[in-house]
C-alpha cells in the first residue's frame, strides 16, 4: 500500500494491520477480506490523497493492483497489466530528451585544450 498526501490519522489507523516501513509505504500479508475492508476504508478516508495498493494474484504477473485519484492509469496490454503514462507528466530526464547548452565534459575539454 503507498498512501500520498493522506491524513496522518489514516496512516495510523493502516498500522494496525500493515508495517510501515517508510513514510506512507505500508506492506503486510491479510486475508482477501481484510485486504478489501482496508481498501474501502482508505478511499472514503484518504480525501484529496492518493493511494495505491499492490496485492499477489493468481495471474501472470503475479500481481495485481488498485489505484484511487492516479496520476499514471493502469491499462491492460494483453492480459498484461502496465501503466500509462498521461502525455505532459515526464519531466526531461525520463523522457530522454537532452537539456540545451553544453554538457560539463565538453566546457571541461575545451578549457583543456585553451590552455594549452
Amino acid at each position: 500500500m503507498v498512501l500520498t498526501a493522506c491524513p496522518v490519522g489514516l496512516r495510523g489507523d493502516l498500522t494496525r494491520w500493515l508495517l510501515e516501513i517508510s513514510p506512507g509505504v505500508f506492506v503486510g500479508h491479510v486475508s482477501a477480506r481484510v485486504r478489501e475492508e482496508l481498501w474501502e476504508r482508505i478511499t472514503g478516508l484518504v480525501k484529496d490523497g492518493r493511494a495505491i495498493m499492490v496485492y499477489s494474484a493468481r495471474n501472470e504477473q503475479h500481481l495485481a493492483f488498485k489505484v484511487h485519484r492516479p496520476d499514471w492509469i493502469p491499462t491492460d496490454c494483453d492480459g498484461l497489466e502496465l501503466v500509462k503514462r498521461p502525455k505532459g507528466t515526464e519531466n526531461a530526464s525520463v523522457s530522454g530528451h537532452a537539456k540545451h547548452g553544453w554538457s560539463n565534459a565538453s566546457k571541461y575539454r575545451k578549457i583543456k585544450r585553451f590552455n594549452k
